[in-house]
């Protein structure tokens, strides 16, 4: 599609494709870091940034917006596989670019290529995200927050020993051997998220292949041979920050102080590393989990937001 940005003389093309050649997938990364750098934060989250490369993906759609016909000024995905979910958006505007019209540009293909069936991401809630979902007619529907602690001496102090429940042992992820089972655990952990919960070997592919991936800080809890459970760290090494990337207990497992227990393991694990701060994300409306973040020394550092098309 092409329309006429409110400069004269120029125009705006935003092309819809399945798959990004290499080049043009290089481009789009390079355009978040740099927005990044700007605003503080990714404005596509790392499942989005994976998704740029190596070919095609169900349900992914790439928007490319350029201006003058090779200026890639804005990107958008949209990710619509899961069967009764709308379709999930995230977008960016290169810095410089912004108040032309083209971040509204990128959320009316994003409705239209949708049917008016949109979920879209504002990470970091900034003022500008917020108002363009207010002038797309999208409504907040929900919120995600990054919490953030101490793990240095003596906040190390805080976390607590970890117990784990009667029977349970914990070891580290053996790449090529426990895939199966972690992701069958996965899903039945996450079965009600299913950003999390539909994980592919694919996806675990995916992450495995990236620089920060170390199994040394990926562990899982077993009882008898059987695996209920997972705390997988991730190192953030440029920002100097340990996160619980993902924390997992099997519903047969849940209300044991298993998660509690993993979630001790992989901050302590953090700590040993040096690293001087904790991170992780919660979503505000999982009250139970905010809470024993919260009790671990956690608190809120920035906020997600997600709107949705009102139906």
């Amino acid at each position: 599609m092409t329309d006429v940005v409110d400069e004269p003389g120029r125009a705006r093309r935003i092309e819809i494709v399945d798959e990004l050649p290499p080049e043009v997938a290089g481009e789009v990364l390079e355009l978040i870091a740099e927005a990044a750098r700007n605003d503080g934060q990714p404005a596509v989250s790392e499942q989005g940034r994976l998704r740029l490369r190596g070919g095609s993906r169900e349900g992914v759609r790439h928007l490319v917006l350029r201006v003058d016909g090779d200026t890639l000024v804005g990107y958008a995905q949209l990710e619509g596989a899961d069967p009764v979910e709308p379709p999930a958006a995230e977008l960016v505007v290169r810095p410089g670019w912004r108040g032309h019209g083209h971040g509204r540009a990128l959320g009316n293909a994003l409705l239209a290529e949708s049917g008016k069936r949109l979920r879209i991401w504002a990470h970091g809630g900034h003022a500008a995200a917020r108002h363009l979902a207010q002038v797309l007619g999208l409504a907040l529907f929900r919120e995600l927050r990054q919490l953030r602690r101490p793990l240095g001496e003596p906040a190390l102090t805080e976390i607590p020993e970890p117990t784990l429940p009667a029977g349970v042992t914990v070891r580290t992820f053996v790449p090529g051997e426990d895939d199966a089972a972690w992701l069958a655990v996965n899903a039945a952990a996450f079965a009600h998220h299913p950003e999390q919960g539909s994980l592919t070997q694919r996806d675990l592919d995916d992450r495995e292949a990236e620089a920060w991936f170390d199994p040394a800080g990926f562990f899982l809890a077993e009882r008898a041979g059987r695996l209920v459970g997972f705390h997988w760290t991730k190192v953030h090494a440029e920002e100097n920050i340990g996160e619980v990337y993902v924390v997992g207990v099997h519903p047969d497992e849940q209300g044991s102080g298993l998660g509690k227990a993993l979630t001790a393991i992989g901050l302590r694990h953090l700590a040993g590393r040096g690293l001087p701060t904790g991170m992780l994300y919660v979503d505000a409306d999982n009250v139970p989990a905010v809470t024993v973040y919260e009790r671990l020394g956690f608190t809120t550092y920035e906020t997600d937001l997600m709107y949705r098309a009102e139906s």
